[in-house]
């Protein structure tokens, strides 16, 4: 029996993505603090939904997806009930194994996630790391547990806030490129749905290549430039305006403030 405690966003995004994987809706326990919430979500999946105890008691591995400001509350409402036979599996970002161990005490195994959004299309970054307990063992059934619905990847836990900011939340910054390039498509006088329909599927052919082609991105990134032409002049503004470093700026704000949920 799996258990997701605290089925929001993310944790709704695990969800539907452990059914498409082929869990059958009996195998999987959801928590959720409103009624009307968990009516949702036993309609959409099948799923049962219970209090945080007793999903706790009944589970062999807990999902914990719960906001990073919640985790305390609800470790000292599931300690009781979770043994060294469990698994624990923390995707609240900036929370760290130490945080969860100390608050469940014993030799609880705790494997740390931080997986992104893309779930919902099988297509996440997941990045996984042991607690002190966590075994070989253990980060196979994460990995069991998380390969269907995308990529996963081992790294060590002091690189996790560089991850959460990198990954856990790249897809924003991914919107928000598109929103800016959409918008400039309007600018130069594109309806806006052409303009979607262009910038979306570059991005993804772009991707794509990315991914496939084993090549670094600044030789694709040559291949399109030309000596005088469009690309290399849209690129000398985007030089200009710093882009780049605001880009390494935005994701060092992110990765310190992964730290500072771990710390409350």
């Amino acid at each position: 029996m799996i258990a997701i405690l605290g089925t929001g966003k993310m944790g709704e995004a695990l969800l539907s993505g452990l059914v498409r994987a082929g869990l059958r809706p009996h195998e999987i326990t959801a928590t959720a603090r409103r009624p009307e919430r968990a009516d949702a979500l036993r309609e959409r999946y099948g799923v049962r939904v219970t209090d945080n105890a007793e999903a706790a008691k009944s589970a062999q591995t807990l999902i914990l997806a719960v906001k990073p400001q919640d985790m305390a509350s609800l470790l000292a409402e599931i300690a009781p009930h979770v043994s060294a036979d469990s698994l624990v599996i923390s995707v609240a970002a900036g929370i760290t194994t130490g945080f969860v161990e100390a608050r469940l005490g014993g030799d609880v195994p705790v494997v740390r996630v931080m997986s992104n959004t893309p779930v919902l299309v099988d297509e996440a970054m997941s990045v996984i790391s042991a607690g002190e307990h966590a075994s070989e063992v253990h980060l196979r059934r994460a990995e069991d547990l998380l390969s269907p619905v995308g990529k996963v990847l081992r790294i060590p836990e002091s690189q996790q806030d560089a991850a959460t900011a990198l990954s856990g939340s790249g897809p924003a910054y991914f919107f928000y490129l598109v929103e800016a390039m959409v918008d400039a498509g309007i600018l130069l006088g594109m309806p806006r749905a052409a303009a979607l329909d262009m910038v979306t599927q570059s991005i993804v052919g772009a991707a794509i290549m990315l991914r496939d082609s084993g090549e670094h991105p600044v030789i694709l990134r040559e291949a399109v430039t030309s000596p005088g032409g469009t690309t290399i002049a849209a690129i000398a503004e985007l030089e200009r305006h710093k882009v780049r470093a605001a880009f390494l700026d935005a994701i060092e704000a992110a990765r310190d403030r992964s730290r500072q949920l771990a710390s409350g």
